[in-house]
């Protein structure tokens, strides 16, 4: 067991970004696929990965992996796994399932067959015929692709981008991670300005200073796999002891966020309080339409708001109206917005994007333009 191989999920076109993550933090042999990033690891990597990963949706232990075409050998090759070292006998489990392009479609039938064998497994190794189901919960994810079955045991839990940090918010809101990616995808560093002129909830600027800082993403919430016996509890403490050490907290953060509705202030300013970054980032309210910048060289990131109704299109036509006519002429700063609106190159006319990524905030599909501006004169 000291020997596993974990794989860290991710959302289309993020997929590189968990890799350079796992780089960053000493990984090796990595495994890229879609929506997926694969890695050996040990024990102790469950609670580094869960803890620092910023842009993956989940870290997934892999139990096994095979071809499968028919519902008794998915059965049998589920049962032979030693799900007995990680289950305990009141482990409370579940079985998620999908199906895509395989001869086995019913995502119900294939859960029942894997919770079926499990059951025989843990039965025969524990002696019993009945489990009170009281103790840690595992879920158990199936993944069927092209007549493939993944088999793997969820160490996360609550997905990556619940940071912990975030009230409830609207409709489509922008989902951590996905905010994390936007950072990141972009020339900001923690030595640049940083501007929100659409901040709502805060997503974007709190997921910049927990970089700035150096802040582990999961430092401030819990993860399934605390509760398996399975894993040692000082593996989990020595992990968030060295997360909270290399927090950095020195260097100054230029991270300004401007939103119209007072509401959405108070929220990002209380988001940004329970993050731990509530004195790194300015929060004001003011309309993008009376926004003025003075300076010269900077980095934007926003991701405006779009809908479907006439009135919303108006609305986001005067946003665009009000980015193009800031920081047409201001070619020191970058500009990178994300948005499911096609037309917004056809506002913003300083330049033609240098690139456009296609992305998705949970089923939405957006782009995210870019406009790289100039690089600022070496101090």
């Amino acid at each position: 067991m000291d020997n596993i191989t974990l794989i860290a999920t991710a959302r289309f076109g993020l997929e590189l970004l968990v890799k350079q993550e796992l780089l960053a933090l000493g990984y090796a042999d990595l495994q890229v696929g879609n929506g997926r990033v694969q890695f050996p690891a040990t024990l102790a990597d469950i609670p580094l990965a869960n803890l620092w990963l910023r842009t993956a949706d989940r870290v997934l232990l892999k139990m096994a992996e095979f071809p499968t075409t028919t519902f008794d050998d998915l059965f049998e090759q589920s049962k032979a796994l030693p799900w007995e070292e990680w289950i305990t006998q009141d482990g409370k489990f579940t079985v998620k399932a999908t199906a895509v392009k395989s001869q086995l479609q019913s995502e119900r039938t294939c859960q029942a067959i894997v919770k079926k064998a499990v059951v025989e497994r843990l039965k025969t190794h524990y002696h019993t015929d009945w489990f009170a189901e009281t103790g840690p919960e595992f879920t158990i994810q199936l993944s069927l692709h092209h007549d493939v079955a993944l088999l793997t045991l969820d160490t996360s839990g609550v997905g990556l981008h619940k940071r912990g940090y975030r009230a409830e918010a609207g409709e489509a809101p922008l989902k951590e991670t996905l905010a994390a990616a936007l950072v990141m995808l972009s020339f900001w560093n923690k030595e640049r300005l940083l501007l929100d002129p659409l901040c709502g909830s805060g997503t974007i600027l709190i997921e910049a200073a927990l970089i700035g800082r150096n802040m582990a993403p999961g430092l401030h919430r819990s993860f399934a796999a605390e509760q398996w016996p399975v894993m040692p509890t000082e593996v989990w403490q020595e992990a968030r002891v060295e997360a909270g050490t290399a927090v950095d907290h020195t260097t100054p953060l230029q991270l300004l966020g401007y939103d119209s509705d007072p509401t959405s202030i108070t929220i990002a300013q209380q988001n940004a309080a329970k993050a731990g970054v509530g004195q790194d980032i300015q929060f004001r309210q003011k309309d993008v339409r009376d926004l003025w910048i003075d300076q010269q060289y900077g980095i934007l990131i926003s991701n405006p708001p779009y809908g479907v109704r006439l009135a919303d299109y108006q609305a986001m036509n005067q946003i665009y109206i009000a980015l193009n006519k800031i920081f047409r002429k201001k070619t020191g700063w970058s500009v990178y917005i994300l948005t499911a609106d096609p037309q917004f190159p056809h506002y913003f006319k300083r330049a033609q994007p240098d690139r456009v990524r296609k992305l998705y905030n949970g089923n939405i599909q957006v782009n995210y333009y870019q406009y790289h501006g100039e690089k600022p004169p070496a101090l």
